[in-house]
């Protein structure tokens, strides 16, 4: 494991809270706003169908027998000696390689559940890592939020081809954006986090509390990036833009929402949607990143607000909570009907492992998420019936990195990659189906 001391400071980036983790779906168009917006996103759509069908295939081979895929009662014992030593020194390897002061790792097969935690949940006050702490999630709120929309399609009281302006004014293209493109990210709506004034904004005022109006603003003033359907890009936007829709639609706060239609049918006890309030339920671990950091020493991001997050990364949880989620997601159980959860495994956007608020790569589907402190990976291979949770305490990338900051003791591994991912891929190595990301830069 990394000593927390930093290396070289590059340029301050909010771009690593938007991971998914999956390989990055190919792009049509190179410049941001460079496209005028005009053309109709329904023939974009049209013109796109085949591809879409090709890569749900190329990801999810039978939709239909992972939504009907049933548990197995062993599975929330404990994992045979021999694996778990497998998976033990796996893991231990990642995190070796891991810039992070400690990690949690969790993984549920048919076979049984095992969860370890490594290394320290406070370098400071040497307090080591514990299974039952909690960790900001990051971007792996996303699939919550498109989870709230599938639900609310399914009751019939949207469809994923409204238009967004039938529920947010004031959104450009908003006549030709639909709640669909919002979610596998073809919208053309920016993502505030790539916008250098809010950068700026949020390391230099870290307390400060936003509202989703505030954030979209920065968003649109980078807006539209290209016409309706007619590209991809990772928008924190979208989801913010999807989390209105759930409050105008329901009349609950987007809290409320999280908690009723989610974590109470799941039981997810340990799990909390922060809103505006930085604190974190006990116990968790602090959280460490070199973003917006001047100097040489990470800073300590547990308690930046999360209001900047929103829908797209607000959430906070443990292992265990995540590998029920993470099954949940996967299969659709106890959150969608079968008809419903088929839908979603099928619709992804073209070239690429980005679907409806969530990612797939090589049969695993899920989400990375990524913010200052933390880096966290729920995953759920659809070929296997088997869930896997990384959490680590920073987001502080390692290995052959050229444009990532990284520490000074930089441990030597080629590929660069962000602490919680690098560990996924080691545990998921172990299991047999190898899990692979694109490498940070």
């Amino acid at each position: 494991m990394a000593p927390m001391v930093a290396a070289a400071i590059g340029a301050v980036s909010l771009l690593a809270a938007c991971s998914s983790g999956a390989p990055t779906p190919a792009t049509t168009s190179s410049a941001a706003g460079s496209a005028t917006g005009s053309s109709s996103s329904t023939t974009a759509a049209t013109s796109t169908t085949s591809s879409a069908t090709a890569a749900a295939a190329a990801c999810v081979k039978d939709p239909q027998a992972v939504t009907a895929v049933q548990p197995a009662a062993t599975s929330t014992g404990a994992l045979p000696a021999d694996l778990v030593t497998t998976l033990d020194q796996a893991a231990a390897a990642g995190v070796k390689e891991a810039a992070s002061p400690g990690a949690i790792v969790g993984v549920r097969t048919r076979k049984g559940t095992w969860i370890k935690a490594y290394g320290d949940s406070d370098p400071i006050k040497k307090q080591a890592m514990t299974a039952d702490m909690h960790v900001r999630i990051g971007s792996v709120t996303k699939p919550f939020t498109g989870t709230l929309i599938m639900q609310l399609v399914e009751q019939g009281k949207i469809s994923l081809d409204d238009p967004i302006s039938k529920y947010v004014p004031g959104v450009p293209n908003g006549d030709q954006v639909t709640l669909k493109l919002l979610g596998i990210m073809r919208s053309g709506v920016a993502s505030y986090s790539r916008n250098d004034e809010f950068v700026k904004l949020i390391f230099a005022t870290p307390d400060r509390v936003f509202t989703p109006d505030e954030l979209l603003k920065y968003g649109y003033a980078l807006s539209p990036a290209f016409a309706p359907g007619a590209d991809f890009e990772y928008s924190n936007s979208n989801t913010l833009l999807l989390g209105k829709v759930v409050e105008k639609v329901t009349g609950k706060t987007l809290q409320q929402a999280y908690q009723s239609m989610i974590f109470e049918p799941l039981k997810l006890s340990q799990t909390t949607a922060a809103g505006t309030s930085p604190d974190m339920p006990t116990p968790f671990a602090r959280g460490y990143t070199l973003q917006g950091v001047s100097g040489t020493t990470p800073a300590d991001a547990t308690n930046y607000n999360p209001s900047w997050a929103g829908a797209a990364g607000e959430i906070v949880s443990d292992a265990a909570d995540m590998l029920t989620f993470a099954r949940a997601v996967g299969t659709g159980q106890g959150l969608l009907k079968p008809a419903t959860q088929v839908t979603r495994l099928n619709t992804w956007a073209p070239a690429g492992g980005y679907g409806f608020q969530w990612a797939c790569a090589g049969g695993w589907v899920g989400h990375t998420g990524e913010l200052p402190g933390y880096n966290v990976t729920v995953w759920y291979d659809t070929t296997t019936d088997s869930s896997v949770v990384v959490a680590a305490n920073s987001d502080i990338a390692s290995g052959g990195c050229s444009a990532s900051p990284t520490l000074t003791d930089n441990p030597t591994e080629p590929i660069c990659s962000s602490p919680g991912v690098r560990v996924f891929v080691a545990v998921s190595k172990a299991l047999g189906h190898e899990f692979v990301p694109t490498p940070k830069s």
